[in-house]
């Protein structure tokens, strides 16, 4: 008699947070291998920008590609290939002899790295009832600020311990070794031996062999970009992921240009934003469930309130540059990298409570394509003005953004008169049948 697993469903969520570790770990290595990685193979900044860029590029483009994988052959085997392919090129990375190879590498990354957001929706519609979706979507994104948190002692230590070689070795092992465990672990819950006919039944998912053999159509790209649900969850994240870029790629060179901070204060304040991130994860999501208990909000208007209060907060990241205080102006960043998080949880999580479960990854990544858009405008943008007019007004524009983000959610999106979410889709169940989970 096969071991009735209780809660089975955050199980899951946690493995697939690990995955997420495993991504951001390889995402983060090159940044922090940099200096050595540079010097030894005589790369320029110049030439070590187009590195970057290069999966600043690939990465929207393959949150469409890989979500439209994962809704095709299905979330077990498409979220292991991705993170074997993610893993296999991370360790590539130890073998380049110059910058075009890790141009070329970077490239790759992105294109296979954007599989974790459309992947994780596709887990939380499949694994959790609608009211629990935010939540579950708050859980696997801790996995981005873990990796970055832990991308630094790791890599650093390699390096030191080893070489620059190795480091990308060691981290592309870890992903390797995160994908088996998947593989071993992972089943939709129709087919999971583990999962209880109560939290089954929790979960809305039928078991029989019935529903197993049941056949649905793929998603349709063009019939998802016609509706304007698509583009009511789309066009706020094309306004609010430019924060993240923000965090991620300019905060610790604002804080050496701007604020005068040396190598030591940056490493004592560059992470915090990413923290209190952490944080804004596991409120964006909890907070429309606890409207609905509460207040009998529905979800998706409670998704809208929590993206609106969080757009509210964003407004204080306006205030950076006017400040004087350094300490004043790190805490306005951290409460836009809370308030960031918050918001992009609910708007994320919405893909799930607006689409069938069927198209929930490819819905994702058509709105992680768009959002990938406004994140490489605003980058380059600032990139090519701060010299000339500062940081001040980057920030401004940052928040005040997700106002509009905000306006165009209230606008667009409506509720559907049935709830998507149920559809664990036959399709799901038919790649099952064929082993392809």
């Amino acid at each position: 008699m096969t071991i009735k697993v209780k809660g089975l469903r955050w199980w899951m969520i946690g493995l697939l947070t690990l995955g997420t570790i495993t991504n951001y770990l390889a995402r983060s290595s090159l940044s922090v291998a940099a200096p050595t990685v540079l010097q030894h193979l005589n790369i320029s900044t110049h030439e070590y920008g187009w590195i970057t860029g290069a999966f600043l590029v690939m990465y929207p483009i393959g949150a469409p590609l890989t979500g439209y994988l994962m809704d095709r052959v299905g979330l077990r085997m498409g979220f292991a290939l991705c993170g074997v392919a993610w893993s296999l090129i991370c360790a590539a990375h130890g073998f380049a002899s110059g910058w075009i190879g890790l141009f070329v590498l970077r490239g790759m990354l992105g294109l296979v790295e954007a599989a974790f957001i459309p992947g994780g929706m596709r887990a939380a519609a499949s694994w959790f009832p609608s009211h629990e979706r935010g939540t579950a979507a708050g859980v696997f994104n801790l996995g981005t600020s873990t990796g970055a948190i832990l991308a630094p002692p790791l890599v650093a230590w390699s390096i030191l311990h080893y070489s620059w070689n190795v480091g990308f070795m060691i981290v592309g092992g870890l992903g390797l070794a995160w994908a088996v465990l998947w593989l071993w672990l992972y089943r939709q819950p129709d087919r999971h031996p583990a999962l209880s006919r109560e939290e089954a039944d929790y979960i809305g998912v039928t078991q029989d062999a019935s529903s197993r053999a049941a056949k649905s159509a793929g998603p349709r790209v063009f019939e998802i970009l016609k509706q304007r649900n698509f583009w009511g969850i789309a066009l706020p994240r094309f306004c609010a992921d430019p924060v993240w870029g923000t965090l991620v790629y300019w905060m610790p060179l604002y804080l050496y240009q701007a604020r005068g901070f040396d190598l030591k204060a940056i490493a004592l304040t560059a992470w915090l934003p990413f923290v209190a991130a952490d944080l804004g994860c596991m409120v964006g999501g909890p907070l429309s469930a606890w409207l609905k208990r509460r207040f009998d909000v529905p979800i998706v208007d409670g998704k809208r309130i929590a993206f609106s209060l969080a757009a509210v907060l964003m407004i204080g990241m306006a205030g950076v540059g006017f400040v004087r205080d350094p300490a004043m102006a790190v805490f306005l960043v951290c409460l836009g990298g809370f308030a960031h998080q918050a918001l992009s949880i609910t708007v994320i999580s919405m893909s799930a409570d607006l689409f069938p479960r069927r198209e929930v990854g490819t819905v994702t990544g058509l709105a992680a394509l768009v959002a990938g858009l406004g994140n490489f405008a605003f980058t380059m943008t600032m990139g090519w003005f701060v010299s000339r007019v500062g940081y001040t007004p980057f920030f401004v524009a940052l928040g005040f953004g997700d106002l509009i983000g905000a306006t165009l959610l209230w606008t667009l999106v409506r509720r559907p008169s049935t709830a998507p979410g149920r559809d664990v889709g036959a399709h799901e169940a038919r790649t099952c049948g064929n082993g392809g989970r």
